[in-house]
């Protein structure tokens, strides 16, 4: 019976059912192209006819201009740029009188435009990015995406064409700046033109659709000033910290994701003199500051073959045979900690830094995580005496529950009490409830007590009004203060 079976029965017929070969499987894959994958995840919510129209118009266009070898040839060229535009437009211009002849005027320019720009530019993004109440732009795959707007989170009525285009948008922004996302490489971080931070990540990482994630980059810069506008500290709290600042003392800016670490570093680096020469390493440059002396590093991910990487920490130990007076390191979130906190312990003082962290007492913690990420198996007690003999201030900013951010918390790092860093808060925020608007109300609370080092500040010479450190609470209004005199100023 088995040989019966075996021989010449089921099993023979089974074997004589051709497999499908490679060459038959590459066309299979040729067929069920990118664009047709978001076409079959969009069957369960059918395209609209204005959706198809500029799909069939894309498509057209690609047949019809070679737009990724003519980007390329423009290499920056704004003229080349110009013409390439203009020839674009005119292409697209006539493929939508063909495909609809009878549309209006008005949807005829709207619909050129938005082809031009999923084309050669952002796409749906470019209006957004104009928008200067945007602050965020959240796109998860090409029918949704979020947007931030005075801190609140709402939905866009905007949408890329397809999947497809997203993707094109994606590899539009980074690979100018010499970075790759693909199927080795499903994520990248980059930068716009103006300074915008970037991240994406592409499919099979992101089951939906390439997600793509941009935080603005403000188009005027930020200033203390309008930090006092915006309730987010006092003059009192300025004064402090740019004393601090311009006397060398290392500060870590401690807050959640959106909470405005960046923005802040960027604001209180302001204060460093001009004098003194300043390095910074990113993993997408953001910091832009004013001073003239200063030198702006950038990490580089890894190449075709995986190799060429060049990470935070790599550029941190560079800064060092830089002959750097400060090194303002944009985010440590790795093994770069123990090298930052060692640059500060050896003569680079005035350095800063940002970490994630909920709490001053939660970054002491975060500082000492990390610094066990750089694999040199240091007893935890010595990794606190270097963060207690490194970091002088914590700044804790916090995104609260209204979408408002203020520096909840100034804390000067005092140093060892037996196993734990010792802390002492200046200044604090102090909620007090809901106006009638769900705004949260409170004050600002100087905590009267006076931080260590001023001692050692006015034995240089420099005049620090005590009433930066009264225990009445601060206004958000400018204080009357003397002007802070250094020796030799």
């Amino acid at each position: 019976m088995v040989r019966a079976i075996t021989s010449g029965g089921v099993l023979k017929r089974l074997q004589s059912i051709q497999k499908p070969n490679a060459a038959q499987f590459k066309k299979a894959e040729t067929i069920v192209s990118s664009d047709d994958v978001s076409a079959q995840k969009s069957s369960v919510k059918p395209l609209d006819s204005r959706t198809l129209l500029k799909l069939r118009i894309h498509s057209e266009l690609i047949k019809a201009l070679d737009l990724k070898k003519g980007l390329t040839d423009t290499n920056g060229d704004a003229s080349k740029e110009l013409a390439l535009k203009q020839k674009t437009q005119q292409v697209i211009s006539q493929l939508v009188d063909r495909e609809s002849p009878n549309m209006s005027r008005t949807d005829r320019v709207q619909i050129v435009k938005e082809v031009l720009d999923e084309a050669l530019a952002l796409g749906p993004l470019e209006d957004l990015l104009a928008d200067e109440s945007v602050t965020e732009i959240m796109v998860n795959g090409r029918d949704t995406i979020f947007i931030e707007k005075g801190g609140k989170v709402q939905k866009s009525d905007v949408t890329f064409t397809s999947n497809l285009q997203l993707r094109n948008v994606i590899e539009r922004i980074v690979t100018p700046l010499g970075r790759r996302i693909d199927e080795k490489t499903p994520y990248v971080d980059a930068r716009l033109k103006d300074g915008s931070r970037v991240h994406a990540i592409i499919e099979p990482l992101s089951i939906d659709g390439p997600a793509l994630t941009i935080r603005k980059f403000a188009k005027k810069p930020i200033t203390t000033k309008n930090y006092i506008e915006w309730g987010s500290m006092t003059q009192s709290m300025v004064d402090f910290l740019k004393i601090c600042v311009e006397n060398g003392l290392n500060v870590i800016i401690s807050g959640g994701t959106g909470s405005g670490k960046t923005t802040l570093l960027n604001v209180i680096s302001g204060f460093i003199p001009a004098t003194e020469r300043i390095i910074t390493v990113e993993d997408a440059a953001e910091l832009q500051l004013n001073q003239t002396h200063v030198v702006r590093l950038e990490t580089r991910p890894a190449n075709m073959e995986g190799t060429g990487a060049v990470t935070i920490r790599d550029l941190v130990r560079n800064t060092l045979r830089m002959r750097p007076d400060r090194i303002v390191v944009g985010e440590c979130r790795g093994g770069e900690a123990l090298d930052m906190l060692s640059a500060m312990n050896t003569g680079h003082d005035g350095s800063m830094t940002t970490v994630h962290s909920n709490s001053p007492r939660e970054a002491i913690g975060r500082l000492e995580t990390l610094c066990m990420m750089a694999g040199m198996d240091l007893p935890a007690k010595a990794i606190r005496e270097q963060i207690a003999g490194a970091v002088d201030l914590i700044i804790q900013i916090s995104r609260l529950s209204d979408g408002s951010r203020k520096i909840i918390s100034i804390t000067e790092v005092v140093g060892m009490q037996g196993e734990s860093v010792t802390l002492q808060e200046i200044f604090r925020f102090k909620e007090e409830g809901f106006d009638k608007n769900r705004k949260i109300m409170g004050q600002f609370q100087a905590m009267g007590l006076i931080p260590a080092f001023i001692e050692e500040f006015e034995r240089r010479g420099v005049k620090i009004p005590r009433t930066l450190f009264t225990t009445n609470p601060s206004s958000t209004s400018p204080l009357s203060t003397p002007p802070i005199k250094k020796v030799g100023s």
